[in-house]
């Protein structure tokens, strides 16, 4: 069963740490409520077997709303979880060894950072890339030199893979970026951190809509 074309509009990556409104399951609860469109875990303190209890409680939580899962890196967890993604870095798992362990029915996203990144994706088995980070953020440790809108626009001209954004996206830069070339926005703290996640995702869909009609 060949896998679906997802909505990768508006991509929450989570950050346990980052939550404000309690636990982070009902926090991503709430940004679906509001528009979210993918949920990919990222939770790199957490255990092996805590990560795969997480994903599963989020994958039952999530399933009947129609909204995939993700896991960041860990392929392992995105198998035990029956979860409808993986998405790698570059220095993470190489994506053909990941398209062997996952088959053809799990979204593979990949991390890219440069245009030989993404000359490089435009060979590999992937579903969609993650570009950035645009702006500079405080989210990832290791965030490589922000790209900018232009840069984006420059990038989005060399590749047909979806391109979703990444790097301190808020309500006040999604569309531009969106207008720049970016199929959709991944964020972390504009709504983990808030104090109310579903106006924040709400707030962030109404900015996409509005950009792709303008």
């Amino acid at each position: 069963m060949p896998r679906p074309p997802f909505d990768y509009s508006l991509y929450l990556v989570t950050d346990q740490g980052l939550c404000r409104r309690g636990r982070l399951v009902d926090v991503i609860a709430q940004a679906i409520d509001g528009g979210v469109s993918v949920v990919q875990l990222r939770e790199k303190q957490l255990a092996t077997r805590d990560f795969v209890r997480l994903a599963r409680q989020v994958r039952e939580l999530i399933k009947p709303r129609n909204v995939p899962l993700f896991i960041n890196d860990r392929v392992d967890v995105a198998l035990a979880a029956e979860a409808d993604g993986i998405h790698v870095g570059q220095e993470d798992m190489e994506v053909m060894d990941v398209r062997k362990l996952v088959g053809d029915t799990m979204a593979v996203g990949l991390s890219v950072n440069t245009e030989a990144d993404v000359l490089e994706a435009n060979q590999l088995p992937v579903d969609y890339l993650g570009l950035g980070p645009i702006f500079p953020t405080s989210t990832k440790a290791d965030a490589k030199t922000p790209l900018g809108c232009q840069e984006l626009r420059r990038l989005r001209s060399l590749t047909e893979h979806p391109l979703v954004a990444i790097g301190s996206l808020t309500m006040d830069n999604a569309a531009e970026v969106v207008r720049a070339g970016a199929d959709g926005l991944a964020v972390v703290s504009a709504i983990c951190a808030t104090e109310d996640p579903r106006a924040a995702a709400a707030e962030l869909k109404r900015c996409i809509e509005a950009a792709r009609t303008s």
